[in-house]
């Protein structure tokens, strides 16, 4: 499994604290069956990333793994704000894409999904990418399912929080969603080894693979769709 949402990058945004928190990640992920993680800082105003830095970084976690012997690889990435995407230069924006592809982790703005997340969607169309809208779930509004429905329309695949489907509170919701075919893949977001949301996605899927609707796509969803989107390869979406 590929987890496509992770801020395991070390002493870096709001995400892992340290190296050594970075390494206990990824033995959370190796637990859980997850082979790649992409790392996404945050991409946004409120967070100095330096996007020019990253590759190293990357560099340094994946030389920890190795090291300790996690057999977990991480890949490039970024969680990226939709009020920031269109300040972003072209060498800037391929160096946050998800793995070698054309994807961006697309990061709506505080508050119900909007019409501006549509038009960075198309922005990044027109610019050679494709859009993965990060966790939607989170903006809540009376017309989400016609937002998501739109945004669908428009190119954009949807990432949920793997997490999300566990919760007594948000499992309705979370399976409403999925049975609706408003979500294409699962991620952990995960910040940390401490606390919080556990590099985690096979539960979820588990979930999934219990309803009818859903249970047909499941391995689209938990490993063609992944690994399509950070190898750059062509794929379309099954229902």
């Amino acid at each position: 499994m590929i987890d496509l949402h992770c801020h395991i990058l070390p002493a870096l945004d709001d995400g892992a604290l340290d190296l050594r928190d970075s390494l206990a990640m990824g033995r959370q992920a190796a637990g859980d069956g997850i082979e790649a993680i992409c790392a996404t800082p945050h991409i946004r105003h409120d967070h100095d990333v330096r996007i020019e830095q990253l590759a190293e970084r990357v560099a340094v976690t994946n030389r920890g793994l190795r090291d300790e012997g996690v057999p977990v690889t991480v890949l490039q990435g970024g969680e990226v704000a939709e009020t920031a995407v269109e300040d972003l230069s072209e060498e800037e924006l391929s160096r946050v894409t998800l793995g070698s592809g054309s994807w961006v982790l697309l990061e709506p703005a505080p508050g119900p999904l909007s019409d501006s997340l549509t038009r960075r969607v198309e922005h990044l169309t027109e610019r050679g990418h494709r859009a993965l809208i990060a966790h939607p779930e989170r903006h809540l509004s009376a017309d989400m399912y016609e937002r998501i429905a739109a945004l669908i329309a428009a190119g954009a695949l949807v990432q949920a929080t793997a997490d999300f489907f566990l919760r007594e509170r948000t499992a309705d919701g979370m399976r409403s969603l999925a049975e609706a075919g408003l979500i294409h893949v699962l991620s952990s977001d995960a910040h940390s080894s401490h606390g919080g949301r556990p590099v985690q996605i096979s539960e979820a899927f588990a979930v999934l693979a219990r309803l009818d609707s859903v249970a047909p796509h499941v391995e689209w969803m938990r490993d063609i769709a992944p690994r399509a989107i950070v190898e750059g390869k062509d794929f379309s979406v099954p229902f």
